[in-house]
């Protein structure tokens, strides 16, 4: 009863606190210079001969009439907060706004565009490391101080280290046959070949593996270091603890105390990252994409910021808010899936 009512708190503080960052989000936008409005003006001024050196040159441009139909057009003459209410409620979140940067296309249909991209990105990304990192955790626990887990380490803090752009660009140079004392195994650039329509299923599936192979790699070596070392401290903190030795003491073998008690303990921190997949069809990364050539959520973003593309940005601020903060309770639950000891009462 008490962990229902915990998670039903919780789920009651998404309201408010959804409010509470579209809000100043939504503030911060409004009032911060260089908004639709003012492109609007310096567009037309440079329609108009000559450039622009200041605001106060570009409302000198136009006439206050001009200027006062801009502003009802994007709804600059409304209070801000009947700007807010619309924005939430009559635009849904801003999604069905259209694109100041795309015209005739709506935020949410830029971001069914590419979260197609995203979802194989994201999720791909998601399960590799995951099936990885916990036994490669599991393995430098068990094998703590030896050559493995010393080789591993190694291996994971390198390519930790190494700048994802860096590492996407070697990437290409050694199997993307960018040079010719190297291999060409993998495509260079986007996300399928000139003659996807023509394959068949199979090989459509194939020419997508194949195109997103380097990306996703690139994509999870970042996390490789902080995961796998996160399940081996977890695996090393539980195997000394004083259940472990009982179990040893009354005759169990290691194997029986590892795999049979500590494991599931062990795997209680690692949950944390579970809830993240509910964010990964927004998963991107700009320098990832930038160096492949893939129109994802990243650039996306990065197009809507540097832009000012405000229905589009905040459409994706809304989404990926909520998807994170029910990601949150996700992993709460799986904590009392793997650990039912846990006790969410306050004290």
């Amino acid at each position: 009863m008490e962990r229902f009512e915990y998670f039903i708190r919780r789920f009651l503080l998404v309201i408010p606190t959804f409010i509470g960052i579209t809000l100043l989000c939504f503030g911060l936008i409004q009032f911060v210079p260089g908004g639709p409005v003012e492109q609007v003006i310096m567009q037309m001024r440079g329609r108009g001969g000559g450039e622009i050196s200041s605001g106060a040159r570009a409302d000198a441009a136009i006439s206050p009439a001009q200027r006062e139909a801009i502003e009802k057009h994007f709804g600059f003459d409304q209070p801000f907060y009947k700007r807010y209410w619309k924005w939430l409620v009559t635009d849904r979140l801003g999604l069905t706004m259209e694109s100041y940067k795309f015209p005739n296309k709506t935020a949410w249909q830029l971001i069914l565009e590419r979260i197609q991209v995203s979802l194989i990105f994201g999720i791909t990304g998601f399960i590799l490391s995951y099936l990885i990192c916990i036994p490669l955790g599991i393995m430098k626990a068990l094998r703590h101080e030896q050559s493995f887990d010393l080789v591993s380490s190694v291996m994971v803090f390198v390519g930790y280290a190494v700048p994802p752009l860096a590492f996407g660009m070697l990437l290409k140079m050694f199997f993307c046959g960018t040079s010719d004392q190297f291999w060409d195994v993998f495509p260079a650039a986007g996300l399928h070949s000139d003659n996807f329509a023509t394959l068949s299923f199979w090989l459509q599936v194939k020419d997508i593996g194949l195109h997103m192979c380097l990306p996703v790699l690139c994509y999870m070596i970042g996390h490789f270091a902080i995961l796998t070392l996160l399940m081996k401290n977890s695996l090393l903190e539980q195997i000394g603890k004083d259940y472990v030795r009982t179990v040893l003491a009354r005759g169990g073998s290691f194997s029986r105390a590892v795999w049979g008690h500590a494991l599931r303990n062990a795997l209680i921190p690692v949950a944390t990252g579970f809830g993240s997949i509910l964010t990964v069809m927004f998963a991107g990364s700009v320098i990832i994409e930038q160096v492949f050539e893939i129109p994802g959520m990243g650039r996306l973003s990065l197009e809507a910021i540097v832009g000012r593309d405000y229905p589009v940005f905040m459409g994706i601020l809304s989404l990926t808010s909520i998807l994170g903060m029910l990601g949150n309770i996700l992993s709460d639950f799986l904590y009392v899936l793997i650990d039912p000891r846990i006790n969410f009462q306050e004290n």
